[in-house]
């Protein structure tokens, strides 16, 4: 994998929200046909013999890899959405964040027991909605969870590896330190 390429092609965003966060913004990655043919061929070739039967997609940066993935690995793409967007029964998450809480839902007739599962989204931070992710894929008891972000920031402050638990599949393409 070309990270060079991918790193010099990924767009930073000063202020954004707001004042002080420095944002990773993806979608210049997703718009470059040789960046995204990168980021898509590396997970597939990191994930074609796991055994993946199900890609759960967050909110939704990542349901923009995570259904091209599911499409390459011949299997099932989940959303995994806030709440009210979903039409069906679900199941809950709440998870909390540096200014509050927030919630992801998945459909209750998603996965099975049988699914093997690969969580996809596009930046780990302080590791909140991934957990949260994680939490809610385990209350349908998958064979196995794995876990993938495109990016990982590793700043001063945020430590998403170690909040969710060096225990966990979680592997990511790029890192950043800053």
């Amino acid at each position: 994998m070309n990270t060079t390429f991918l790193l010099k092609n990924l767009r930073n965003v000063p202020n954004f929200p707001i004042p002080g966060i420095q944002f990773k913004d993806v979608s210049t990655l997703f718009n470059n046909k040789e960046c995204l043919a990168e980021i898509v061929d590396e997970l597939v070739a990191r994930y074609k013999d796991k055994g993946i039967t199900k890609v759960v997609g967050l909110e939704s940066r990542g349901f923009v890899i995570g259904a091209i993935v599911a499409s390459r690995l011949n299997c099932g793409f989940v959303m995994c959405r806030k709440p009210g967007k979903l039409p069906a029964s679900t199941i809950k998450e709440t998870y909390g964040k540096e200014y509050g809480t927030d919630t992801l839902e998945i459909h209750t007739d998603a996965i099975t027991p049988d699914d093997t599962v690969l969580i996809h989204d596009d930046l780990l931070a302080t590791g909140g909605s991934m957990l949260a992710a994680y939490n809610l894929v385990s209350k349908f008891n998958p064979k196995n969870i794995y876990m993938n972000c495109i990016i990982e920031l590793k700043i001063e402050g945020l430590d998403g590896r170690t909040f969710i638990g060096e225990d966990k599949n979680l592997d990511t393409l790029l890192v950043i330190n800053e």
